[in-house]
């Protein structure tokens, strides 16, 4: 065991010297680099207005639909929007027409408890187990208000 341990520390020497000088370009953070050549703003525009983002849609009216909503937007957006896991996309239509008809309760219910489906699959509680049930059930009724 003794001559060995010399040798690998050899060889775990040798094969740190190979190691790259600079990272390659793939690996640095571009906003840096153009954070760094953007002119710093003279004065704050505060006429300017801003690209309507999808959070900054208005809020419902009712008032489950709208506490579904902000948790659509903290906790269900980033899988939905992208349409990971076969998730439906709020407001298509073909994607939700199968689903709608199963009634809020029973998706929401699979939402909650977890599901694995043709179609896709659903963590349980979307991957957080700190929001309740009835959260889940009012984001999920917020999602299927905006896919009919």
């Amino acid at each position: 065991m003794k001559p060995f341990l010399p040798l690998l520390t050899v060889g775990l020497v040798f094969l740190g010297a190979c190691g790259l000088e600079k990272p390659p370009a793939s690996l640095k953070f571009p906003q840096a680099k153009e954070e760094a050549a953007a002119p710093a703003p003279s004065a704050p525009a505060a006429t300017a207005t801003p690209a309507a983002a999808p959070a900054a849609e208005k809020a419902p009216a009712d008032p489950k639909l709208a506490a579904g909503k902000a948790v659509y937007d903290t906790n269900c957006a980033a899988c939905h929007e992208a349409g990971m896991m076969g998730a439906p996309k709020p407001g298509d239509k073909a994607a939700w027409s199968a689903r709608i008809p199963q009634g809020v309760e029973a998706m929401a219910k699979k939402s909650i408890a977890g599901f694995q489906g043709k179609a896709g699959a659903m963590p349980p509680k979307g991957g957080n187990a700190t929001l309740t049930d009835e959260a889940i059930t009012n984001a999920v009724a917020f999602m299927v208000d905006k896919s009919k």
